[in-house]
């Protein structure tokens, strides 16, 4: 897609959760889902939902860090072979360039210090990675989500949270997407099915 733009949704507009879970930071990390520039590049600058995404990532960012949280970037890799990509090719062609400007961050969301940074293969941050060990081996078993795109990586890497008996928290204005229905669709689902789904503002009042 293109030119995409629309209001993120406000507290009003969000799905009833099935979970009333609370976040703990002793217990919580924060992953940050490949906001890298060629998969930002269908938000025109300055505009919704990528204002709201930034800032709002950025914010959590800034009081993960500050609670001692890890802070955990998913990137995908620059130039994939065809034999890397599997069946990602098919769907999305080659995928991010090798150009390195491609695959880096917005200055306020990227990776800095003591950040994690985790080369991400599929739609899951899980899947081909050690996410989940470093979690336990960190004794964090809750995850807050942010980044793109909603229904695709973000909505899988919740998923897979919760089959690993993982607590997914979706952070519902810090996530963007191909439409306004592409990113509803996402927080409904994963505010049923397996995350609770909250506003920005409402998870950094329990960091």
């Amino acid at each position: 897609p293109t030119a995409v733009t629309y209001p993120h949704p406000t507290p009003a507009e969000l799905p009833a959760n099935r979970v009333d879970w609370r976040l703990d930071p002793s217990r919580a990390a924060l992953l940050v889902h490949d906001l890298q520039h060629h998969f930002l590049r269908c938000f025109p600058p300055g505009t919704e939902p990528l204002t709201g995404l930034i800032d709002r990532t950025a914010r959590l960012i800034e009081a993960a860090r500050a609670a001692g949280m890890p802070v955990i970037h998913t990137a995908q890799r620059g130039g994939q072979t065809p034999a890397q990509r599997g069946l990602q090719l098919d769907f999305w062609g080659p995928g991010v360039p090798a150009d390195p400007a491609a695959h880096g961050s917005p200055e306020r969301v990227a990776p800095a210090g003591d950040d994690i940074r985790l080369t991400k293969w599929k739609y899951s941050a899980f899947a081909r990675t050690d996410l989940e060990e470093r979690l336990r081996a960190a004794g964090r078993y809750q995850l807050v989500v942010t980044g793109v795109y909603a229904h695709i990586g973000v909505l899988m890497t919740a998923a897979d949270a919760w089959s690993r008996d993982l607590r997914a928290f979706v952070a519902a204005d810090a996530v963007a997407d191909f439409s306004r229905e592409d990113h509803d669709m996402a927080l409904r689902w994963a505010a049923g099915r397996c995350a609770r789904v909250a506003p920005t503002a409402d998870l950094l009042k329990e960091f």
